[in-house]
């Protein structure tokens, strides 16, 4: 068993080459998840498929691989995935996990999983969980169980799936991020029905959606969001790909809030994610970002009609005291 098929498709040069079918991607990538394929092959597909850009096929096929080889699904299963792969150069607080749980104070189940590099420690998504009231999982059946029992819940993914993070931490070693990072993105490893994604480079809006149209997905909303995490920027408009009801889908998200800003700078203190859920503090920005990021998530899985998302937000964020009391 080698890669090298599969890497002389890729790279036999110009006018030659081509990309991989679907098929080709799946039995590539189950190769690599057995952990049967030579480093050195891994590198040089990973690389080649980013120099040729990966397409919707490969993308659909890596992911098919990796599902099959992560464990069963055991216990309840989430109405949302929200993956989180963002690196945060560029990022300040992760107010899109105050989003997060703010749709799960809706009934609906939200599952985090993710691992994040070169963050700054204002960035850290892992240190943030604490300071807003979710709890990372040490398996699948945890999750599950965290979901049953909050709502909501963060599955690491060296818990999920430690070969994945030993594909992705390549990105080290080879110094450029890989196809890997879409699969991530994509994988929705619980098989939530809706899924909201960001991306940090605007092409992968509708490659994502593609890969996940090819892969069954019902309903998806991807964005260019800060630092490629899904976090809606109040001060602009933003353009949004994915599927409704398995369809292809396109809408713009508009302004919220009148104010030039970068999102790193609605606030560089951690505990204002705490403060800020607990209506210690008044940060409007932020606010913003957290209502709105929600609103998007919540039309998503059906929980509130097109455009009436944010009237729904609104409501959940001004109850939210009292919910979390009850």
């Amino acid at each position: 068993m080698t890669l090298a098929p599969y890497v002389r498709i890729l790279g036999r040069g110009p006018g030659r080459s081509r990309s991989l079918t679907r098929e080709e991607a799946r039995e590539a990538m189950a190769l690599i998840m057995s952990n049967e394929a030579e480093p050195e092959a891994i590198g040089a597909l990973l690389m080649l498929l980013r120099f040729r850009g990966e397409i919707a096929d490969e993308v659909a096929g890596f992911v098919e691989a990796v599902r099959g080889a992560l464990p069963d699904w055991e216990g309840p299963r989430p109405a949302l995935d929200w993956p989180s792969y963002a690196a945060g150069r560029t990022r300040g607080l992760p107010w899109f996990l105050l989003s997060a749980k703010l749709v799960s104070t809706a009934g609906v189940p939200v599952l985090l999983h993710g691992w994040n590099s070169h963050q700054n420690p204002i960035a850290s998504v892992r240190a943030s969980l604490p300071e807003v009231g979710i709890k990372a999982a040490t398996s699948t059946k945890d999750a599950a169980h965290l979901l049953e029992q909050d709502g909501i819940a963060y599955l690491p993914l060296e818990t999920y799936s430690p070969r994945l993070l030993e594909l992705l931490t390549l990105r080290d070693v080879l110094g450029l991020r890989s196809a890997v990072n879409t699969v991530l993105r994509v994988l929705n490893p619980a098989r939530a029905d809706a899924s909201v994604q960001g991306v940090f480079h605007p092409p992968y809006r509708a490659l994502q959606a593609d890969a996940g149209g090819l892969l069954g997905q019902r309903n998806l909303t991807i964005l260019k969001g800060g630092g490629g995490e899904f976090e809606r920027h109040p001060s602009k408009a933003l353009e949004l790909f994915g599927l409704r009801d398995g369809q292809e889908w396109h809408d713009t998200a508009t302004i919220l809030i009148d104010e030039t800003m970068r999102l790193a700078e609605a606030s560089e203190t951690p505990s204002d994610l705490a403060d800020l859920w607990a209506g210690k503090i008044d940060l409007p920005v932020a606010e913003a970002i957290v209502i709105g990021t929600a609103a998007l998530a919540l039309e998503t899985c059906g929980k509130a009609a097109a455009g009436a998302g944010l009237d729904l937000a609104k409501s959940l964020w001004q109850s939210r005291l009292s919910a979390q009391a009850a």
